[in-house]
């Protein structure tokens, strides 16, 4: 069977894995994922990744027994795409979350893609 939406399909992966208290989760491997997994560990969600072939495992992190992540949502999916200016990249739980971005210079992280003046498309919001 064939995932529709990979970074959807990653996304309930990492959520279901937080549930279950799991150190480690694999997912298949892409080039989008592998981004989305730096601009994680830059933000301190998760601990480490590391790609490995065709898969990658994420590492996550705790804190006091507690997930690090306490949400997650795919906003842009195949059925609907959601894009913004430059002025219209969310603020996820007033600061205290992240949005990803698929811009034209990359994947970046909303307050990159605030700095650097790029917008695009709202893959998904992390708190």
């Amino acid at each position: 069977m064939a995932v529709i939406d990979p970074i959807s399909d990653m996304l309930a992966r990492i959520r279901n894995a937080h549930g279950s208290f799991h150190k480690t989760v694999s997912v298949p491997a892409s080039k989008m994922k592998a981004a989305i997994a730096v601009i994680l560990k830059e933000q301190g969600f998760i601990s480490d990744f590391e790609v490995q072939g065709a898969s990658m495992d994420l590492t996550l992190k705790y804190a006091n027994g507690r997930p690090i992540i306490a949400g997650l949502k795919k906003v842009s999916t195949p059925g609907r795409r959601v894009y913004v200016g430059v002025h219209e990249i969310p603020r996820v739980q007033n600061g205290l979350g992240i949005c990803i971005l698929s811009t034209s210079t990359g994947v970046l992280e909303g307050e990159q893609a605030r700095s650097q003046g790029a917008g695009g498309e709202v893959l998904c919001e992390i708190w």
